[in-house]
């Protein structure tokens, strides 16, 4: 999949990520993923992409993102927007696709190789048009049936495939007795252990790929 002579852009669809390796029962250890980049590839940059709600006292992921911000990676964040749905009930959503469409369009031409972390099926017109212009895209998602899987016809447009089940072993954060944590550096992205977290919060970038049928197994 990868190689040190190929100038390589990683783009990271962070709620689509952490859905996919939730789903597969393990966390991202960021650290060791940007480091298996920076050794088999010529790693140019990696990018990470996600909505923050901002008026919250305090956002569970706002220390993964800084963590990530001091440590290798280009962030790209968004502010949620909230709403009243019809029952009542303040509904967050927002989304980072057109972002990352408009970086990756940018930089293909200058790289040989991208890296997508995402298994939506709204980025395959992006990677069609990212591979016009000269670029070897890879897309990074999963197939299994218990976790958010790799839309079909994302697969099929991707020059190379790869399980993230695959990497486990390279990019897993070791988990303990304890809660799990990043080298005491961060937190657990997306922690929204309260009621009716999960409901109240929606990305649009990752709500496609709740539906995506998985390719494969």
């Amino acid at each position: 999949m990868l190689s040190t002579s190929e100038k390589t852009v990683v783009f990271i669809d962070g709620a689509n990520l952490y859905a996919t390796a939730r789903g597969l029962d393990f966390d991202i250890d960021y650290k060791k993923l940007l480091a298996l980049f920076r050794e088999k590839s010529n790693l140019v940059r990696a990018y990470y992409y996600t909505v923050l709600i901002e008026d919250q006292e305090y956002s569970p992921i706002r220390p993964l993102v800084d963590w990530l911000d001091y440590n290798g990676y280009t962030l790209v964040t968004k502010p949620a927007k909230d709403f009243t749905d019809s029952s009542g009930r303040r509904r967050i959503r927002n989304s980072i696709d057109v972002d990352l469409a408009v970086d990756m369009l940018e930089i293909a031409e200058r790289v040989d190789h991208i890296v997508l972390f995402s298994g939506d099926s709204g980025y395959r017109r992006l990677i069609e048009a990212v591979q016009r212009r000269g670029a070897r895209v890879t897309v990074i998602s999963t197939t299994a049936g218990n976790a958010p899987s790799v839309a079909d016809e994302l697969r099929r447009q991707a020059d190379h495939f790869v399980d993230v089940r695959e990497l486990r072993n390279e990019i897993a954060r070791a988990r303990s007795g304890q809660p799990a944590r990043q080298d005491d550096d961060y937190d657990d992205e997306y922690d929204y252990d309260g009621p009716d977290d999960d409901d109240d919060f929606e990305d649009d970038d990752y709500e496609d790929d709740k539906h995506a049928v998985a390719a494969g197994d």
